[in-house]
């Protein structure tokens, strides 16, 4: 197996009482698109600073290309980065920013406009040496910023919070770009995002990160179906979160009750016992909406519940609910046959979920 192209050992930084980053050992492997995901204040930009060599690791050990860089200055590292407001030259043209690495380095300008002319033409922007930064789109300035980083051919692009600054819909475009660019070089990523949906189109392989540790480290589908905590559940995606007690374990399934008195079931994720203090999360998308409860079916519990408000959002779109009973508030994605489209707030309705694609974790009495 290669070597990977960036390996963490118990790597800290503490600023004071506050733990940034704690204890993390994890590997990148070569050609990979990896992301780390999580809150702000959560370390992600303290853990991609020290990776770059702007801050020292105050323990531990980070490798990259399987050489050691505790010590090594950030120029020396075979490294390139790429932030939020792109950091452009506006004096200097498209194709003076992506030689001016090269340049640098001492590169000879007919070697540099040879390899400049090469990088803009993969990433789309044939022929655009001679244009000024202040003349390209938002997406075209996020790839010329991808180019001036990827022409000096690093181990790692190290990107953070690239596509912050851009609006909704580049932003959506700029995602797939992306992914197809990383794709194209086969050089690796190092992601920073806040952004779930980021994180989960882009990436081969996702960290979860939370108070200076990762919660889980997976592929985006093991993030989504299988959390491995609750943090994890209720930040990947959207979720009913619900807390209550466990009246009943049997096997992987739990039986809990809220405070206000709804009974439900969930398939238990780690130790929870009889009388544990438990949140269960069901998402939206695996709940059944029905006129009536002979609609849904045999096989899974149902509640009656009265429409609270609409969510359309095309293909995303959701209603929300109450439960008759507890009054408790649920959101249900609807489906996108049309079935419900003359569904109207104050209506009654019946739900009702597979226990199993439910998840229910223990709820730690110190926190």
């Amino acid at each position: 197996m290669p070597t990977p192209d960036l390996e963490a050992s118990n790597v800290g930084k503490v600023y004071g009482a506050h733990v940034a980053v704690d204890g993390l050992s994890f590997e990148v492997q070569r050609g990979s698109f990896f992301s780390i995901l999580g809150p702000s204040g959560c370390g992600k930009t303290t853990l991609l600073r020290l990776i770059a060599g702007f801050l020292a690791p105050d323990r531990g050990e980070i490798r990259i290309g399987g050489q050691p860089m505790n010590g090594v200055a950030p120029n020396r590292r075979p490294v390139n980065m790429v932030f939020q407001h792109l950091a452009l030259f506006p004096m200097m043209s498209v194709g003076e920013n992506v030689g001016y690495g090269l340049a640098r380095r001492g590169v000879a300008r007919g070697e540099i406009a040879r390899r400049v002319g090469a990088m803009l033409e993969r990433v789309g922007l044939a022929g655009a040496q001679g244009k000024r930064v202040d003349q390209l789109s938002g997406g075209q300035k996020q790839r010329v910023a991808i180019a001036r980083s990827l022409v000096l051919e690093p181990t790692l692009l190290l990107l953070d919070e690239p596509l912050g600054a851009l609006d909704l819909k580049l932003r959506e475009h700029m995602k797939i770009e992306l992914k197809q660019l990383q794709a194209a070089f086969g050089t690796t990523f190092v992601y920073i995002t806040h952004d779930q949906s980021e994180a989960l189109v882009l990436s081969d392989q996702v960290a979860v990160m939370n108070a200076g540790r990762f919660e889980q480290l997976g592929t985006p589908q093991s993030l989504y179906y299988s959390p491995a905590t609750a943090f994890v559940a209720g930040f990947v995606g959207n979720n009913n979160r619900i807390a209550g007690r466990a009246t009943g374990v049997a096997g992987e399934a739990v039986e809990l009750v809220t405070d206000e008195g709804l009974y439900l079931f969930a398939r238990r994720s780690g130790p929870v016992a009889q009388g544990d203090a438990v949140e269960a999360f069901v998402r939206p998308e695996i709940m059944s909406l029905a006129r009536n409860r002979a609609e849904l079916g045999d096989g899974q519990p149902a509640y009656d519940g009265r429409v609270e408000s609409l969510l359309f959002d095309g293909a995303n779109s959701a209603v929300l609910l109450r439960e008759s009973a507890t009054q408790r508030e649920f959101r249900i994605a609807l489906p996108q046959t049309g079935r419900f489209a003359d569904l109207k707030a104050g209506e009654s309705v019946a739900f009702g979920f597979d226990p199993q694609q439910a998840v229910c974790f223990g709820v730690d009495r110190a926190s």
